[in-house]
This record gives C-alpha cells, sequence and structure tokens, in this order.
C-alpha cells in the first residue's frame, strides 16, 4: 500500500517538475533569454520524485521467487526433463569436401 502511494506521489511530482520547467522557459521566451538554467528548486523536484519512485516501485513489487535447480525440479518431472535423443551425430561432409578441394588443386598444379 506504501508503495502505490509514493508512485502515486512521485508521478505527481514528476508532472509538476515538467508543468514547472514549461513555464520556466516560456517566461525564458517571452523576455527573448532562450538561454538559461533550470532554477534549482524544479531539479530538486525532479531528483525528489525519481528517488521517490524507485524507492515505491521497490516497495511496490512482488517478493522474490526462488530460482534454485531443486525449486525447478520440483515443478518438472525427469521424464521431461530428460526427454532428448539417445545419440548425437558429430560427423559432416565437411571432411569429404575438403578432400575433395585437395585433390582438385592438386591436379591443377600438376597440370601447370
Amino acid at each position: 500500500m506504501l508503495g502505490r502511494v509514493f508512485l502515486i506521489v512521485a508521478t505527481i511530482a514528476i508532472f509538476h517538475a515538467a508543468f514547472s520547467a514549461y513555464e520556466h522557459l516560456s517566461q525564458l521566451k517571452a523576455l527573448e533569454r532562450p538561454e538559461g538554467q533550470l532554477p534549482p528548486d524544479i531539479i530538486l523536484e525532479t531528483l525528489f520524485a525519481l528517488a521517490l519512485g524507485i524507492i515505491g516501485a521497490s516497495l511496490n513489487a512482488p517478493p522474490l521467487k526462488e530460482i534454485t535447480w531443486a525449486s525447478e525440479m520440483r515443478k518438472h518431472k525427469i521424464d521431461d526433463m530428460d526427454s532428448r535423443l539417445g545419440f548425437a551425430n558429430f560427423v559432416n561432409r565437411g571432411r569429404n569436401i575438403s578432400s575433395q578441394l585437395g585433390q582438385s588443386s592438386q591436379r591443377s598444379a600438376k597440370v601447370s
């Protein structure tokens, strides 16, 4: 409950800081001075809202779940986990191709 309250207050504070920054920049434009920094109170309000939002999100998050191997194996059967093929074939045709390339290069070397 406290986390949601913090998130709501942080959201309102962020919107207020954005509106204050917009007003400040509009005032600078009206005075024909587009350069200028934001006042420190707007910056502090934004940082406060950011910190409050992070705290609120942390308090509002659900509890963490255990992700160990034992806890995962409680959810699954061994038949589901060990349903792979009983063999693996690591032999490919690459050696035949490379031997054919080697023979053709030897033939071309003999011809020239």
